[in-house]
């Protein structure tokens, strides 16, 4: 099979497919890893919303994703950055989004985003404000029980003046949770407005707040996410948890090397691109289960240039590469997003994460995607 894609000087070349679609193969109960998709959300693409304000979304398109990913054995990260969550996704449609996740699939390993968007950082006036906003969305998603990702604050951001402002804020919040939470190190690649979390720039002290929120709350913390797509920031951090608390990559750039693990220890992971990737994540820690490294690697490292392809900066459009993914293999019938993010990317983008997803064989039907990937070429005039 051969499609016309355009090349870096606008003229089309015949690109031969190459790749070999990864067939399923689900986790088992008791995965040698815990692994997390954070999942997107799908656009209702026929709301007379406008699309700079929040979002409307096509529920039975997002639920019939999240089955997907149940199907697969992984654990489902809902109402995150990936769902566009501060990002055209408000509050009150995450929280319907949770609801309708735990009624969707009771049985599944689900953990809900939990913050503070609904207030904004120029309202947030005290330390106070911030942990009124933290407990309204811990009651509401226990309510409905849900467990948690205690996500990073714009707001706390704004208030916090010293480290101890974060430790005290995040101990009564953590007093607050009825089962052991994920924590969220967000980095400001992802998220401008997060930029000096923990009350530091610098790694080095951010790491001494937030390992002192855990040392002081270890009975309520299953484990933290570190998205900072810093490998050697992650390892130095891991090598520091105390006994029994996970360390969840969020590391989209590294992940291969840092699921695996070294003499010291691994890391389980709660991604992004677990999302566009979740066939080959699953079977690679079913591969790693097995003692299969070799394999576990054969099977994930083709999937690097592409999952930094979608990250590449400005980062936080990530989003973009990854449902336009699974519009390719036909998890939803258009290439629609919340906020109008499918324009967030080039067209050469796009025709690169073409090519790297076939070579990785993460194109579930090549003849689809090829009628697809002509229908967005047509859209930019290419016949």
């Amino acid at each position: 099979m051969k499609i016309a894609l355009p090349g870096s000087d606008g003229s089309l070349k015949d690109y031969a497919m190459q790749g070999t679609p990864i067939e399923a193969e689900p986790l088992g109960p008791d995965p040698v890893r815990v692994v997390f998709s954070a999942a997107h959300v799908v656009a209702d693409p026929h709301t007379d919303n406008d699309p700079s304000g929040m979002a409307t979304l096509d529920w039975e398109a997002t639920m019939v994703f999240r089955r997907h990913l149940a199907g697969l054995g992984l654990g489902i990260a809902e109402a995150m950055d990936t769902a566009q969550r501060g990002m055209g996704l408000d509050w009150p449609e995450a929280l319907e989004l949770i609801r309708r996740t735990k009624a969707e699939l009771p049985d599944a390993v689900v953990f809900n985003g939990c913050g503070t968007d609904h207030l904004t950082p120029d309202d947030a006036q005290s330390l106070d404000d911030v942990r009124r906003a933290y407990m309204e969305q811990v009651e509401a998603i226990q309510d409905i029980g849900g467990r948690l990702i205690v996500m990073a604050s714009r707001a706390l951001v704004r208030v916090a003046e010293r480290p101890e402002d974060y430790v005290r804020v995040y101990e009564d919040v953590l007093a607050a949770c009825d089962r052991p939470v994920i924590l969220h190190w967000l980095g400001g690649m992802f998220d401008p407005a997060l930029e000096g979390y923990w009350s530091s720039s610098r790694f080095e002290d951010a790491l001494e707040t937030v390992l002192a929120v855990i040392g002081g709350n270890a009975a309520k913390v299953d484990g933290i996410k570190v998205s900072l797509l810093d490998k050697e920031k992650e390892i130095a951090m891991r090598r520091r948890l105390p006994e029994g608390i996970k360390m969840y990559t969020g590391d989209d750039f590294n992940y291969p090397e840092l699921i695996a693990g070294d003499e010291f220890g691994y890391s389980h992971a709660l991604l992004g691109i677990f999302d566009p990737l979740a066939v080959a994540a699953s079977k690679a820690v079913a591969q790693l289960g097995r003692g299969d490294e070799a394999g576990f690697r054969a099977t994930l490292d083709p999937t690097v240039p592409l999952a930094r392809l979608i990250f590449r900066a400005p980062t936080r459009y990530y989003k973009t590469g990854i449902v336009f993914l699974a519009w390719l293999n036909g998890f939803q019938k258009h290439f629609v997003m919340p906020g109008g993010a499918q324009s967030m990317r080039p067209l050469p983008y796009f025709v690169d994460c073409f090519r790297l997803a076939d070579r990785a064989g993460l194109l579930s039907d090549p003849d689809r995607a090829i009628t697809r990937m002509r229908t967005l070429m047509g859209l930019y005039g290419i016949a």
